[in-house]
């Protein structure tokens, strides 16, 4: 993958890269769409990170489904594709949980004789939103996200604003560690009924499925009342809890009002401000936000 990558840099070309974990989806695909208008050359990778994973969650049930997504993304017309085994990014070390989520610890007798030490953490950022309910998440997102940056090296690398706290990660990361990478937002790709389009939407029933549209609504009821001139955070939030609140089915984790390049909060909001939701539909963890207008 490095002497590909690096033969596509030494021609002069742009090289445009999507990091995925699989079970690809429209939204996936907008990305590589994205860095094919934008780029000469396309890379995408499929990699389900253990290191982003807790102890309590999905990672052995979590969607893989390589040939399709190959074949997707031949389709889509991407360039390369870059599906690593675990042993290969982590050096043939295993992946045990820890209460502070997975990390990397000494390997078999039977796997080659070195493990890896090494992470990547982005100090007070991780611990926000989603850092604040999966702790060690962002370090493990920061970690391979750097590893395959060095791997692939682009001039550009697209993510998706559904995942707005891992935007903000990866942006603080390649500026304080001066990657020469630029990282490109595209807008959320929705369902024609809102739900945005997600890998794990796979595990809702039908009802769950309905019920997880109450995610998209609490943040047009934001909207909505912002744009009647709603200004105070505490007071917006109440409004988005409550919508959430109408919906048994759902359990909410967070909504939150928060600058979007740092992710503190704000009191008073204002157009660019990021509103933020967690929720458990049923089992499944689903997240969704909006840039209030």
């Amino acid at each position: 993958m490095k002497a590909a990558c690096r033969q596509i840099t030494r021609a002069g070309k742009t090289l445009g890269f999507v990091p995925t974990m699989g079970a690809l989806h429209d939204g996936h695909l907008s990305l590589v769409r994205a860095s094919k208008a934008r780029c000469n050359v396309t890379a995408v990778s499929l990699f389900v990170n253990p290191l982003q994973f807790g102890p309590t969650e999905d990672l052995h049930k979590y969607p893989r489904m390589l040939e399709r997504d190959a074949a997707m993304l031949e389709q889509a017309g991407a360039d390369f594709l870059f599906a690593p085994p675990v042993e290969e990014m982590y050096a043939g070390a295993e992946v045990n949980a820890q209460p502070n989520g997975p990390h990397l610890s000494a390997p078999s007798k039977q796997a080659p004789d070195h493990r890896s030490d090494t992470y990547v953490v982005v100090e007070g950022l991780s611990n926000k939103l989603d850092g604040a309910s999966r702790p060690g998440h962002f370090r493990g997102v920061a970690t391979v996200v750097a590893k395959l940056f060095e791997i692939v090296r682009p001039d550009c690398a697209f993510f998706g604003q559904k995942d707005a706290a891992q935007v903000a990660v990866l942006r603080r990361m390649a500026r304080d560690l001066d990657m020469d990478v630029e990282i490109v937002v595209c807008p959320i790709v929705r369902e024609k009924d809102g739900l945005a389009m997600s890998s794990r939407n796979a595990y809702l029933s039908p009802e769950q499925r309905q019920q997880a549209l109450v995610l998209h609504r609490a943040l047009l009821r934001v909207q909505m009342m912002a744009d009647r001139g709603e200004r105070d955070a505490k007071t917006l939030r109440e409004i988005g809890k409550q919508v959430i609140a109408e919906e048994p089915g759902a359990r909410l984790d967070y909504f939150e009002f928060v600058d979007p390049d740092t992710l503190d909060p704000v009191e008073h909001v204002k157009a660019g401000a990021l509103v933020a939701v967690a929720a458990y539909v049923g089992t499944t963890r689903l997240i969704d936000n909006i840039l209030l207008t």
